[in-house]
This record gives structure tokens, C-alpha cells and sequence, in this order.
């Protein structure tokens, strides 16, 4: 029993310095606490002090930001309006373009055209040169009958088969030259006619006081023009007076 009290003794000895050490720690968390809660008392002052600070640098930086966003739309819309300035004149260019060609195929239709009315008006170019020769045929037969047998008052036989001859040949002649001109082909007779150097090409020139100058006066060989164009000058004599 002794041994017992002894030990609770001593215990209780050792125990009481570390009470006595205990309590100062748990003193100064007592008065510590009203000056932890002054500090969080004023720290909402602070807190809202840097909170306004805080907010004018996000203000600004808005207005940055929307100032950039502004120099971004100005940016897009000017890189736009180039495009489109280049499209329309790129759209204009081919416009163009077009419109030449167009141009270009009708000139070309036109032309066509003209070679091939050309070709087909004067295709028998060749062709109407030899029959010219034998117009010039009936021509000269026609002309070496005189005209006093043709006109006599009285008239034998063999003087009527003569006219009668004749006849026949004006009338195959006038036959001749009416098939010809259906193709085009037209004689020339200027006979009574200025001289004309694009139709008329004059062999001789003799004075002649009735006439006027540059008169033809004489058909040497008559011409002819083909869809209008002249195929064959006429040889002709033109007056000139001194």
C-alpha cells in the first residue's frame, strides 16, 4: 500500500510541470484570438481596397480588347472589300473577253458569209469567159449581114432565107443572153456612153464635133460584168476634141 502511494506521489509530481508547461501555451491561444479576429475584421477593407484596384485594370483591358476586336473588323472588312474589288475585275476583265469574242465570231460568221456568197455568185467565172467568146460569135455574124438586104422593099429567095437567117440568130442571141443573165452574167453595150476607165477601156481616141468629150463614140468589142463585177472591158473608141 505504501509502495502504491508512493508511486501515485510521484506521479502526480511529474504530472505538474507539464500542467504548468501546458497552461502558458494554451494562455496566449486565448489572448491571441481577439487580435486574429481584428485582422480578419479589417480584412475585408483591404480586400476590397485591392479588389478596386484590381477592376480598373480589367476595364481597361476591355476597352483594349474591344479596341482590338474593332481593328479586327475594320481589318476583315477591308481584306474583304479587296477581294471584292479584285472579283469585279476579274468579272469585268472576263466580261470582256467574252464581249471580244463574241465580236470576233460574228465578224467571223459575217466573212464566212461573204466568201461564200462570193464563191458561189462567181463560180462560174471560167465558165462565163468561154461562153463570152461565143456570144461574140452570134454578135459578129449578126453585124456582117448589111442592113440594106434586111430592109429591101422586095425580096427574092434566096434574100429571104437570108433574113429569115438572120432572125433566127437575133432571136438564139436574145435567148442566150437572157439564160446568161439569170446566172449573173450581163453584156455591156456603151455605146452613147461616158467613158467609164472601171467598165470602158478605150483603144482609140478621135475628135468628134457633135459629141462631147470623153463620149464613146464606137464599141469595138463589147464587155461584160458578172454579179455585177466586171468580167470583160469594153473596147471602145472616145471622142476628144481639140
Amino acid at each position: 500500500m505504501l509502495r502504491q502511494a508512493l508511486s501515485t506521489s510521484s506521479r502526480a509530481l511529474r504530472s505538474a510541470p507539464r500542467l504548468a508547461a501546458s497552461r502558458p501555451v494554451l494562455r496566449p491561444q486565448f489572448q491571441t484570438a481577439p487580435s486574429t479576429f481584428s485582422l480578419r475584421a479589417a480584412q475585408p477593407a483591404v480586400a476590397r481596397w485591392y479588389s478596386d484596384a484590381k477592376e480598373a485594370p480589367a476595364e481597361g483591358a476591355k476597352d483594349e480588347a474591344e479596341a482590338k476586336e474593332d481593328g479586327g473588323e475594320s481589318d476583315a472588312l477591308s481584306e474583304l472589300k479587296k477581294a471584292l474589288e479584285a472579283k469585279e475585275t476579274e468579272a469585268k476583265e472576263w466580261k470582256d473577253k467574252c464581249m471580244r469574242t463574241v465580236a470576233d465570231f460574228r465578224n467571223l460568221q459575217d466573212r464566212t458569209q461573204r466568201e461564200v456568197k462570193t464563191a458561189r455568185d462567181f463560180a462560174i467565172q471560167k465558165f462565163a469567159k468561154d461562153l463570152v467568146d461565143s456570144v461574140d460569135n452570134f454578135d459578129r455574124a449578126l453585124t456582117t449581114v448589111p442592113a440594106e438586104k434586111l430592109n429591101a422593099p422586095e425580096k427574092t429567095e434566096h434574100l429571104q432565107d437570108l433574113v429569115n437567117l438572120y432572125e433566127g440568130l437575133k432571136m438564139t442571141e436574145s435567148i442566150f443572153l437572157q439564160t446568161l443573165a439569170k446566172h449573173g452574167l450581163e453584156r455591156l453595150d456603151p455605146d452613147g456612153d461616158r467613158f467609164n476607165p472601171n467598165e470602158h477601156e478605150a483603144t482609140f481616141m478621135a475628135p468628134q464635133p457633135d459629141k462631147e468629150n470623153n463620149t464613146v463614140f464606137h464599141v469595138q468589142q463589147k464587155g461584160f460584168k458578172l454579179n455585177g463585177r466586171v468580167l470583160r472591158a469594153a473596147k471602145v473608141g472616145v471622142v476628144k476634141n481639140s
